[in-house]
């Protein structure tokens, strides 16, 4: 609980995220990833060495970049419903929370330095498809479905928990006022489609707006996450008070629409080095951006490049 009550990605503190666990244990690991649930991966040697061997990467970059890191747990898709399909039952679910809160926590002791703080972040996925959702969930019943998760990191040490890939407002309305209740800070981070606007079909400025009316704005801030940046510059170049609520951008590395990355069978890690160079016009649009990192096929040659850009951006601002 280190950061629980002042997170410093909030006091202007730059920070790191990781990129694409998932693609990145699938597609260079070789580990197969069922319902792709990263956690599952800690089930044996291999996973568990591969897993460690991407967070120190990370670690280590945040730490040369003289940035702060937001560790995520594997989590996304360890809710129970998920764990159920797995077969993993309540007891054993609860015991993968205790343990990646506790590994993430020996990280932070072996990398963090004054320049760059660490946060133990509590991944939550959405109750369904994080693309293309079937079962829709009311405000009270995310609440009372992921409050499982929020009670555990909140319980187990965690300084935040960041709701990812959300696909509509109720169920990130219920996820903030479960994290409320547990009081814990929680972060919404939203997907689009290749048009800038939610698979719900809400645009982003709306769903942001919603959540924060129906909330009384106790999210910490919002991300963008699961979407190519050209799939919603358009939306931020709009411009509005909304968008300074959005402190945070994890982007794919792809073009493809999300039902093209769903049918994927070989990795598409785009070109690392625009990658870069497009979060600099996207950091020019999002005044309180602080959290940089990636999603579907990014890994640290992506993150490397995304702080290469900031660095080169500051470097002609001055």
């Amino acid at each position: 609980m280190k950061y629980r009550n002042a997170l410093p990605q909030m006091k202007e503190q730059q920070m790191l995220a990781d990129g694409g666990l998932e693609t990145t244990l699938v597609f260079q690991e070789g580990i197969e990833l069922p319902l792709f649930a990263a956690f599952k991966a800690l089930e044996h040697e291999k996973g568990v060495e591969a897993i460690d061997r991407y967070m120190r990467g990370f670690a280590e970059l945040a730490v040369r970049n003289r940035r702060g890191f937001v560790m995520d747990t594997p989590t996304w898709r360890a809710s129970p419903r998920w764990a159920a399909e797995l077969g993993i039952d309540r007891d054993r679910l609860k015991a993968v929370h205790r343990d990646v809160v506790a590994t993430l926590a020996e990280l932070r002791d072996k990398y963090e330095t004054p320049a760059s703080p660490f946060v133990i972040n509590g991944v939550i996925g959405p109750h369904c498809d994080g693309y293309s959702p079937t079962e829709i969930l009311t405000a009270a019943e995310a609440k009372a479905y992921h409050h499982t998760q929020v009670d555990w990191f909140a319980g187990f040490g965690a300084d935040m928990v960041s709701a990812i890939t959300m696909t509509y407002a109720d169920e990130a309305i219920g996820i903030v006022n479960a994290a409320r209740e547990a009081d814990i800070p929680v972060v919404i981070s939203f997907t689009v489609e290749t048009d800038g606007r939610l698979p719900s079909g809400h645009s982003l400025q709306s769903a942001i707006e919603k959540v924060d009316d129906a909330t009384n704005g106790a999210a910490a801030y919002f991300m963008i996450n699961c979407a190519h940046p050209d799939h919603f510059r358009h939306v931020l170049e709009q411009g509005g008070d909304w968008t300074l609520r959005i402190r945070g951008l994890r982007a794919n590395a792809s073009r493809l629409s999300h039902a093209e990355l769903d049918e994927a069978e070989e990795l598409d890690d785009g070109n690392p080095q625009e990658f870069g160079q497009l979060h600099q016009q996207l950091a020019r649009l999002l005044p309180n951006l602080t959290v940089i990192g990636g999603c579907c096929g990014t890994d640290h040659r992506h993150v490397d490049h995304v702080c290469k850009a900031a660095h080169d951006d500051a470097v002609a601002v001055a």
